[in-house]
């Protein structure tokens, strides 16, 4: 440990109020909540040491739209005097919260709770980084496995009676994450300060058919370890989510409530036990780094899309029921395809730069991108990292949908081509290799940053 390393912890309630619509699963499905089952919180973890600081904050949110990172980066350096890039905001991405990030149809958004969002978050940094104090980092590793399954290649929404039996594993451990890691920080007195933890999985335990706000099995975790260890902040990092769905997924809301809190123990449990194992690590320094990045689309024409707005009108015109979920859907294609042709229209880039960002601490780095990453992409960059525990973490700063491998890819469907039009922009051409090698320079500025802050430490 560094001899000047510091260590904050705060959460801030960011709950909705009952009655906004809840994110994902289909469009216009009108999903509006009706009872708060576990408040939403932003925790922030702040550490400083060796010239250097990084504040993370993680939301109980499906995502946060750029224009609410930016506002609460504002906040955050105008209360601190740090630069706005200090902070990294990432999303849980819980399905039963409200919209928070800039979707067509799939919930609509509460504007008077989106505009004091930023200010909360904000404030959870700007507490964090108020209560750091003299403390140690520690990083354990624990099997984590009866948690999730790769929904592209393995089975998906599996019977829930064999999920929840003892023992049940994913057929494809390999494009799973089974394994969970956790930064412990504890003051000089001994006294645990927090832990964040990485996994990942999609929090989709509850789903359509459900209409509580909670956190998922993340969210309920983190509140059963702060339950466990009263004083200190869980807080959750999510990882290569893009192809991984919970355990239990798809079911009745009776089913999906039950089966919540058994995988949310489950979590909490893997947690426990990686903190268990965790073992000091040394931070001569902490690094922070972010690189805008582009990322190829497709090459669509403006008159393929005129073509295709035209057709997908004549669906629209000729529908009998807009209660039909396929008209719905094409009135998103309809809203994204006419934005995407206005932007073309006015001349405006049509691959904008994409912010990554990291966290170097130690042996330990955070790779940050603002896309749902499959997990084969996570092993690429994770083989190729110079860390030794390189944490590969999804909705930084941003949601821009899915980063796919290359099968996927290949096939279309709908992560590869629906939803970056739900978000109104052309999908991506070679996400797979761009993003690994976005996050492989990322981590080399890290280490090349690391480097020289380590031998001045020394």
């Amino acid at each position: 440990m560094s001899a000047d390393l510091r260590c904050g912890f705060a959460k801030i309630d960011i709950t909705p109020p009952v009655g906004v619509e809840l994110c994902g699963f289909g469009p216009y499905l009108r999903r509006r909540s009706n009872r708060v089952r576990d408040p939403l919180w932003a925790r922030g973890f702040a550490v400083s040491g060796g010239g250097g600081s990084a504040v993370v904050v993680s939301c109980d949110l499906g995502g946060t739209a750029r224009r609410i990172v930016l506002r609460a980066r504002e906040l955050f350096a105008a209360a601190t005097g740090l630069p706005g890039e200090t902070l990294m905001v990432l999303s849980t991405h819980t399905h039963s919260g409200p919209t928070s990030i800039d979707l067509f149809g799939w919930g609509e958004p509460d504007a008077p709770w989106l505009e004091l969002l930023p200010g909360r978050i904000a404030r959870a940094a700007t507490q964090a980084w108020a209560a750091r104090e003299p403390a140690s980092l520690a990083h354990g590793e624990a099997p984590c496995e009866g948690i999730g399954q790769n929904r592209e290649y393995d089975r998906d929404a599996l019977p829930i009676a064999e999920v929840l039996a003892p023992g049940w594993r994913p057929l494809k451990p390999e494009l799973t994450d089974t394994v969970v890691r956790a930064l412990v920080a504890t003051a000089t007195d001994g006294r645990l300060l927090g832990v964040v933890s990485h996994f990942g999985c999609h929090p989709v335990v509850c789903c359509q058919e459900t209409f509580a706000i909670h956190g998922d099995y993340c969210g309920v975790a983190d509140s059963l370890l702060e339950a466990e260890h009263p004083g200190a902040v869980a807080m959750f990092v999510q990882g290569a989510q893009g192809d991984v769905n919970s355990s239990v997924v798809h079911k009745p809301e009776a089913e999906s409530l039950a089966a919540l809190d058994v995988l949310a123990r489950r979590y909490a449990d893997c947690v426990g036990d990686a903190m268990r194992r965790a073992r000091p690590i040394a931070v001569d320094a902490v690094v922070g780094a972010s690189r805008g990045e582009r990322f190829a689309r497709k090459p669509w024409t403006l008159a393929r899309i005129e073509r295709d707005i035209a057709a997908k009108q004549a669906l629209i015109d000729a529908a009998a029921d807009t209660s039909d979920w396929r008209v719905r859907l094409e009135v998103v294609y309809l809203r994204a395809l006419t934005r995407i042709a206005e932007n073309l229209r006015r001349g405006d880039e049509p691959s904008p730069p994409i912010e990554l960002h990291g966290v170097r601490l130690g042996p330990v780095a955070i790779l940050a991108s603002p896309f749902e990453t499959f997990q084969a992409i996570k092993n690429d960059v994770v083989a190729g990292a110079a860390a030794p525990h390189t944490w590969v973490a999804s909705f930084a700063n941003d949601s821009v949908g899915y980063a796919t491998d290359r099968v996927a890819a290949a096939r279309g469907g709908y992560a590869e081509d629906q939803v970056p039009l739900m978000y109104g922009f052309m999908p991506y051409a070679s996400a797979h290799d761009d993003l690994v090698a976005g996050l492989l320079r990322l981590d080399a500025d890290l280490a090349a940053r690391s480097a020289p802050a380590s031998q001045a430490a020394r």
